[in-house]
């Protein structure tokens, strides 16, 4: 069962029992309001639950979206919500990739 979370500006984010999806053109606009929907979702996940955070559907690209994910990650953290997985579009894994972030995240293989 898919969940929508946010809808605003273009940029959706859906929750699923996989974890959480955002498509859209993530910018600053945005960026608090994901951010914080997101790490609600999160804080009500039991701990020890394995999610995937699935950002291909970001095609245009800033850091903004690179903060979300942080965020989101430093929130699994503190809620005991292991990241199996993080999906990103090819745009946000050059961005995440030139930051120096890819060794920080569970990036998931390209096919």
């Amino acid at each position: 069962m898919i969940q929508r979370l946010l809808e605003r500006g273009g940029v959706q984010l859906a929750a699923s029992p996989e974890g959480l999806a955002v498509s859209g053109d993530v910018d600053f606009e945005i960026a608090a309001a994901l951010a914080e929907t997101g790490a609600d979702w999160l804080a009500t996940r039991p701990a020890g639950t394995r999610i995937t955070l699935d950002l291909c559907g970001v095609e245009r690209v800033s850091s903004a979206a690179l903060s979300v994910l942080l965020e989101w990650t430093r929130r699994s953290r503190a809620a005991d919500v292991t990241i199996r997985e993080v999906r990103l579009s090819p745009p946000l894994e050059r961005l995440t990739r030139v930051a120096g972030l890819d060794d920080l995240l569970p990036l998931a293989a390209r096919t």
